[in-house]
C-alpha cells in the first residue's frame, strides 16, 4: 500500500490541490451525466422533456445522494484506517459496506418506486410532464445498484488518495453516456427513457472498471473469505458513520425537493429556467465539493494516524482556497448568468431565459458562504464529527424551503437565490460556532 504516508507528511498546499484537482474533474464530470442527457433531449424531444428532465432529477438526485452520502461517511472510516495501518480492519470494512449498502440500495429503490406517484403530486408537477417524468424515473431508479457499487469503489480510492483512478473510468463512462445517449435517443427513438437506459449503463461500466482496478492495484484492499463476518461494533460504525452523511447528503436534495415545488408554480418557463440554470450552478459547485472532500481525505488520514496539528494547518490552507474561488466562481455567476443560460434553453425561450439569468445573478453573490462551508463539512467529517454536517444543513434547507415558497410569489426564481444564500449564510455561523466549541473542548 505504497500510498500510505503521502498525506501524513510533506507540503500541505501541494497535498490538497493534488487531492481535490481529479476530485474536482470527477464532479465536473458527474455532471455531464445529466447535463449531456439534458442537452440531448432538449435537442431531440423539446422543451417539455427537458423539463420533464429537471423535474425528474429533483428525485433522482435524492436517492443518489443517499448512496453517495452513505459512501462518503464509509470513506472516512476506510481513510481513518489507512492512516493507521489497519489492513484487515480495511478489508472487513469493504465486506460489510459492500453488503449492507446493497441491502439498502435495494430497498430505497423499490420504496421510490412505490411512492413515484404522490412524490411528484407534492412538488406540484404538471400533468403534461408526469408520464415524462416517471418513464425516466423508473429506468434510473430501477439500476441504482449500479450507482451504489461505482461509489463504493471510488470512496475507497479516495480514501487512501487515489483520486485519479475513479475519475478516469469516470470520464470514460461520461463518454460512453453520452455516445449511448445520442444513439437512443437521437437515431433509435427511444424517447426519453432511452437516455434513463444510457446513464444506468454508463454507471455500469463505471463500477466494473474501477472494481478491476482496485484488484490489479494492490488485491489486498478487497475482502477475502477470511475476512467475512459482521463484527459488532464495525457494523454499528458503519451505520452511523454511513447513515449520518447519507442524511446530510440528501437533505440538500430534500431541501431541492421541496424547493421544487415552488419553482413548480411558475409553470414550465420558470421549471425549464430552473432546470438549466441548476446545470450551470452544478459546475460551479464541483469547486467547493471538491475542495470539502480533498479537506475530508486529508483530514481522515492524519486524524487516524494521531497528527492533530497537521489537521489544523491543512484545514486553515483549504479554507483559504475556498474564499479564493468562492469569490472567483461567484464573480463568474454573476457575469455570465444570461449567456450561461442561453447554452441550455432555445433563444426563444426569453422568459425562461430571463428567470434562470437573475437566479444565477442573484446566487452569485453569496458564493463564497457556499464554499466556506463545504470547507467545514471536510473538517467535520475528517474527525469523525458527522452530526455537525447533519445540523448545519438541516439549518439551511429549512430556511431555503419555507423562505422560497414564502418569497416566490413575489420575486419569482430569484426568491430561490435569495432563500439558498440566506440559508448558507446561516449555515456558516453554526459551523463557525461548532469549530470554536470543539476547539475548547480539544477536539480540534
Amino acid at each position: 500500500m505504497e500510498l500510505r504516508g503521502t498525506l501524513l507528511e510533506g507540503n500541505i498546499r501541494r497535498e490538497l490541490v493534488g487531492l481535490a484537482l481529479p476530485l474536482l474533474i470527477g464532479n465536473v464530470l458527474q455532471q455531464l451525466y445529466n447535463t449531456m442527457d439534458s442537452l440531448i433531449i432538449g435537442r431531440f424531444l423539446g422543451t417539455e422533456a427537458f423539463s420533464a428532465v429537471g423535474v425528474a432529477g429533483t428525485i433522482m438526485n435524492l436517492i443518489i445522494f443517499v448512496l453517495t452520502g452513505f459512501c462518503t461517511g464509509i470513506s472516512i472510516l476506510f481513510g481513518q484506517m489507512y492512516g493507521s495501518g489497519d489492513k484487515r480492519g480495511f478489508r472487513r470494512e469493504v465486506f460489510v459496506a459492500a453488503s449492507l449498502g446493497a441491502a439498502i440500495t435495494l430497498g430505497l429503490s423499490a420504496l421510490f418506486l412505490a411512492l413515484m406517484r404522490p412524490m411528484l403530486a407534492l412538488i406540484n408537477t404538471p400533468a403534461e410532464l408526469t408520464p415524462l417524468v416517471r418513464s425516466y424515473l423508473n429506468v434510473i431508479i430501477g439500476g441504482m445498484l449500479c450507482t451504489y457499487f461505482y461509489n463504493l469503489c471510488s470512496a475507497m480510492l479516495s480514501a487512501i488518495g487515489d483520486t485519479r483512478a475513479s475519475t478516469f473510468f469516470l470520464a470514460v463512462a461520461v463518454a460512453v453516456n453520452t455516445f449511448v445517449d445520442w444513439l437512443f435517443v437521437g437515431k433509435f427513438r427511444l424517447g426519453i427513457a432511452g437516455a434513463a437506459w444510457a446513464t444506468v449503463m454508463s454507471q455500469l461500466l463505471s463500477a466494473v472498471c474501477c472494481l478491476c482496478y482496485i484488484l490489479r492495484r494492490d488485491r489486498d484492499l478487497i475482502c477475502t473469505r477470511y475476512d467475512l463476518g459482521y463484527e459488532g461494533n464495525l457494523v454499528r460504525r458503519t451505520l452511523a458513520f454511513g447513515s449520518t452523511s447519507a442524511l446530510h447528503m440528501s437533505s440538500l436534495y430534500l431541501g431541492k425537493f421541496f424547493v421544487q415545488g415552488a419553482v413548480n408554480l411558475l409553470g414550465t418557463p420558470g421549471i425549464a429556467a430552473f432546470a438549466a440554470a441548476s446545470r450551470i450552478e452544478g459546475f460551479a459547485n464541483s469547486f467547493g465539493t471538491s475542495q470539502g472532500q480533498a479537506t475530508a481525505v486529508f483530514v481522515s488520514q492524519n486524524q487516524g494516524a494521531g497528527n492533530r496539528a497537521r489537521v489544523r494547518e491543512g484545514f486553515r490552507e483549504a479554507m483559504q482556497q475556498a474564499i479564493l474561488l468562492g469569490l472567483l466562481l461567484g464573480a463568474a455567476l454573476f457575469f455570465a448568468a444570461r449567456p450561461g443560460v442561453r447554452i441550455f434553453l432555445d433563444s426563444g425561450e426569453t422568459e425562461a431565459i430571463g428567470y434562470g439569468a437573475a437566479y444565477l445573478r442573484q446566487i452569485g453573490l453569496f458564493y463564497v458562504m457556499c464554499f466556506t462551508g463545504n470547507t467545514f463539512v471536510g473538517l467535520f467529517r475528517g474527525t469523525g464529527k458527522m452530526y455537525a454536517p447533519l445540523t448545519g444543513t438541516t439549518l439551511h434547507i429549512a430556511i431555503r424551503a419555507a423562505l422560497s415558497y414564502l418569497w416566490v410569489g413575489s420575486f419569482g426564481l430569484r426568491a430561490v437565490a435569495l432563500a439558498t444564500g440566506t440559508g448558507w449564510v446561516c449555515m456558516t455561523l453554526y459551523q463557525l460556532c461548532m469549530t470554536a466549541r470543539l476547539r475548547r473542548r480539544g477536539e480540534l
